[in-house]
């Protein structure tokens, strides 16, 4: 379904969201822009119809709900790709009318990366739910002692990417996630991030335990990298020693993620059941 990126000039007032469409508004909130792949995956056990889905999602903006942020156009092939969708300050405030708001832990920077990282974490709560288990996101994670997402360190602090845990039926488990899209050095003798000083960082916070005093968990901390390429992993698992067992990576190939090629990568990372069919 094409349209322009431009926000429309007359805005319809005859749309108002649904209860299945304030579940893409939660899922944006939560995750941060969110593909039309990813708004239907997530709504599929209760609304079979894409092309319904597709045609919602415009009218939603065309109400001034939903805006397609520009950056999504940035990429060769872009016109390939399904539209992306963020919230506007309408949509917010619609979805502040029914909950509490959870985007102070949406991704910030480099919209590109932070749109990779909303992708993976949305998919990885999609596969987590149809599987049967319970997703809890980092909301409900840094309100345990109020804290932040990043932990500090003696020199500086490390941010993940994401923080979420999994219930499983053996307990609960706590991930930090990170995505690797090659932008950075794998090292670098300057003092800028790279995979390498990541990788420091990381063993220095699950040796110490940094993660249970600052965020307040009990159950342990196992880190999610999740590559663009093999390449770029083949790299990181070079510098893994064998008491990084914590320390899991799966790859989602491709320019920009697409649902079924991240569900599937994210399965076997995170040791998750087969999903129920829909």
């Amino acid at each position: 379904m094409k349209h322009s990126l431009a926000t429309p000039a007359l805005r319809r007032t005859d749309v108002k969201p649904t209860t299945r469409e304030l579940r893409w508004f939660a899922q944006i909130d939560r995750h941060g822009p969110q593909s039309s792949e990813f708004l239907y995956e997530l709504t599929r056990d209760t609304h079979r119809c894409r092309d319904t889905s597709l045609r919602r999602l415009q009218a939603l903006r065309e109400a001034g709900y939903l805006r397609l942020p520009p950056q999504q156009r940035q990429i060769a092939k872009a016109e390939f790709n399904p539209y992306i969708y963020d919230l506007t300050p309408l949509g917010f405030d619609t979805l502040a009318d029914e909950q509490e708001l959870e985007r102070q832990c949406r991704p910030t920077g480099h919209w590109w990366h932070g749109y990779w990282v909303s992708a993976v974490s949305s998919a990885i709560e999609i596969t987590v739910t149809r599987a049967g288990l319970t997703y809890i996101p980092a909301t409900r994670i840094l309100a345990i002692k109020g804290a932040d997402l990043g932990i500090p360190l003696r020199h500086t602090k490390l941010i993940p990417d994401q923080l979420f845990a999994i219930k499983y039926p053996s307990g609960f488990r706590a991930f930090a996630l990170e995505v690797d899209r090659g932008t950075e050095p794998v090292q670098s003798k300057a003092a800028r991030k790279s995979l390498k000083r990541s990788v420091h960082q990381y063993r220095e916070v699950l040796e110490q335990k940094l993660h249970q005093r600052h965020y307040g968990l009990k159950s342990n901390l196992i880190v999610l990298w999740v590559f663009s390429n093999k390449r770029r992993q083949q790299q990181f698992e070079a510098m893994l020693i064998p008491d990084d067992k914590v320390i899991r990576n799966t790859v989602v190939s491709g320019s920009t993620p697409r649902f079924h090629r991240t569900s599937s990568s994210i399965t076997s990372a995170l040791a998750l059941p087969k999903p129920s069919t829909i």
